[in-house]
């Protein structure tokens, strides 16, 4: 069994990025849940509870041997694609926010492409480890990997569900790219990419509205502009440190999704330019202690794990904080944006009360 060694920094990191989501999370949808469940408190308390239940996992977890996971590569993979398929069927997978992309469990959810991601980085470690001597050759030692990438993406597709799939193929690439696989390679499947993108927004034309809505979101701005415009209002008056906590007007119904998709316009609105530095320092603090950690490990398995978990993190994160400030397209399906603008349209129409009536049936 391999010696784990603790890396307080990265702990108390984690730990304080943590306690701070709990205490925004309260503050960005403490308006809403009062509204929809007549309890301001709602959030906070579920999301306090997930929060003591990761700590008492990670430090579960933590004492196992990694090369448990290693052991398991093959079985978790496995497992991971049931559920991706079992998710897809109607009936058994719930549908939320227009994606069937969740096992409901009373009113809990578990989405299984979450899992998808760490278990293809496990079996992606496995596998790189074990044909270290074949990533030269693209056909016989990349191929197989990035055709287990792309099933996986497919069927994160199917839910649909474009954000997590991205996510999870620039992390296997990004895997493949440290182990050394030929530049030109990248190239070609940065072409393929692009082509690929061309044909999603082809199958689905209310991507190329998202698109256009990103270029100028003043173009639709009761619908596919509606949430970039409202994030960057929320993001522009913060100034250097804020309007205060709590004291956020955007999360007055304004802002779809402030507690989750949206919280970083709301971090911005309320502390400002000094809440950006403490989330994007509390960030860049993990992905350096992670990359290091990556780098210091003594087998090839550990490291490509390593550098796998720390990649999609990061990627995650730095999507999400680019969304939020316009500088990619927002992502999601079609029928949330057909739910934004029936709010918005009543509320220039009839009125705040009946648009908070659609709201709350949302």
């Amino acid at each position: 069994m391999k010696k784990i060694n603790f890396d307080l920094i990265l702990f108390i990191s984690v730990i304080v990025l943590s306690i701070f989501g709990v205490v925004m999370i309260y503050s960005s949808s403490s308006i809403w849940a009062e509204y929809k469940f007549q309890d301001s408190f709602k959030y906070l308390k579920s999301q306090s509870l997930f929060l003591i239940i990761g700590i008492i996992l990670m430090f579960i977890i933590s004492k196992i041997d990694y090369f448990k996971y290693k052991e398991k590569a093959n079985l978790i993979l496995g497992v991971c694609f049931v559920l991706l398929i079992l998710v897809a069927i109607p009936g058994i997978g719930t549908v939320r926010n227009g994606s069937r992309s969740w096992f409901g469990i009373g009113p809990f959810g578990i989405q299984p492409s979450e899992f998808m991601k760490l278990a293809l980085i496990i079996f992606t470690a496995k596998y790189l480890e074990k044909n270290d001597k074949y990533l030269t050759n693209v056909k016989k030692g990349v191929f197989p990997i990035l055709g287990m990438t792309m099933l996986a993406f497919l069927l994160i597709m199917l839910q649909p569900d474009f954000g997590t799939g991205t996510i999870l193929v620039i992390t296997i690439i990004c895997m493949l790219f440290v182990s050394g696989v030929k530049m030109g390679f990248f190239v070609k499947i940065g072409i393929v990419g692009i082509i690929g993108a061309i044909g999603l927004i082809i199958m689905a034309p209310y991507r190329l509205q998202r698109i256009l809505s990103f270029v100028n979101p003043w173009v639709d701005p009761l619908g596919a502009g509606f949430q970039i415009i409202q994030s960057l209002y929320a993001i522009g008056p913060g100034g250097l440190l804020g309007m205060g906590l709590g004291n956020s007007i955007q999360k007055h119904f304004y802002l779809p999704e402030p507690q989750t998709d949206f919280i970083f316009s709301i971090i911005s609105e309320e502390l400002g330019f000094l809440g950006i530095v403490i989330v994007s320092s509390l960030f860049i603090t993990i992905i350096y202690r992670g990359i290091k950690i990556a780098l210091n490990s003594k087998d090839l398995f550990g490291k490509y794990l390593s550098f796998g978990i720390i990649f999609q993190l990061a990627f995650q994160a730095i999507l999400n904080l680019m969304v939020v400030v316009g500088l990619i397209p927002v992502t999601g399906y079609a029928r949330n944006w057909e739910k934004i603008t029936k709010v918005v349209e009543t509320l220039v129409n009839k009125g705040k009360r009946e648009a908070l009536i659609n709201l709350k049936n949302t």
